[in-house]
């Protein structure tokens, strides 16, 4: 890791050799930065005195989001274990990590299931996952006093009809994240699982692939959160004293039960 410079805000694009300017400042990682919950939480975060490093593949947006906050933005593919290592050479320190990067692609069934999509779901949101923790994770072992935030979705606690690639793939990750906490007790790491229902974000446009009108039909006659309230939960976990580690945090909006029933379904 690098040595801290004097200026608390840089950017830098994939292949260069940045450095990573806190001051004294905690740093925390956010991941899927770009937009909804992740800059949401980034900002959040900023309020509350961290040096924020903002990561994602849409370079411009988090350079805009980290002049915003003072903080510092990355072109970070955690799919790309290069990319991985180039964020870690650049940190002088970690104290928080966000693990928000991730999303679902398509509604098929598993009777004709995009194996690509599967693919994308499963490198994005498990091994993407592991890829950025386990590197990150000696730092925030050394920090004395680590937080790692994952967000999963109430779809890594329950199945739902056509859903079974991002299903399988949020409970594969939430799994390694409860693994995770059992291995690292003792440590002075707190790891804490938040499990979002309907997020009204970029996610279902993603997920029908930049069809506007679908991914609007989602949320009509029905009142989703918005990424604010998840940002919102993440800053009350990471200002908690370091003795308290909120383990799993189930949040939906009022009107959603279950990820398969709502006041539109009944």
């Amino acid at each position: 890791m690098t040595s801290a410079s004097s200026d608390p805000t840089t950017t830098t694009s994939a292949g260069s050799d940045p450095t990573i300017s806190p001051g004294d400042a905690k740093v925390a990682v956010v991941t899927g930065a770009s937009s909804g919950i992740g800059e949401a939480t980034a900002k959040e975060l900023a309020a509350q005195g961290f040096h924020v490093v903002v990561g994602a593949r849409r370079f411009d947006r988090v350079s805009a989001l980290a002049r915003e906050i003072g903080g510092t933005a990355v072109e970070l593919d955690i799919t790309d274990q290069s990319s991985v290592d180039a964020l870690v050479a650049a940190l002088p320190r970690v104290d928080v990590l966000v693990n928000n990067a991730g999303g679902a692609k398509g509604m098929a069934s598993v009777a004709d299931a995009v194996i690509d999509d599967w693919t994308w779901m499963w490198e994005t949101n498990v091994l993407g996952t592991l890829r950025i923790t386990k590197a990150l994770l000696p730092g925030l072992i050394a920090s004395g006093d680590g937080l790692i935030v994952t967000v999963t979705s109430t779809a890594a606690l329950e199945a739902y009809d056509n859903g079974a690639g991002y299903t399988s793939a949020k409970h594969a990750e939430a799994v390694l994240h409860r693994t995770l906490r059992l291995e690292l007790l003792g440590q002075p790491v707190r790891l804490t699982e938040v499990c979002p229902g309907m997020v009204e974000t970029e996610f279902s446009m993603v997920r029908f692939g930049g069809d506007q009108a679908r991914a609007d039909a989602v949320y009509e006659g029905l009142t989703p959160l918005i990424a604010d309230d998840i940002a919102e939960i993440i800053g009350f976990v990471a200002s908690r004293p370091s003795r308290v580690n909120l383990d799993q945090i189930v949040v939906r909006p009022r009107d959603q039960a279950t990820s398969r029933r709502n006041i539109k379904t009944g």
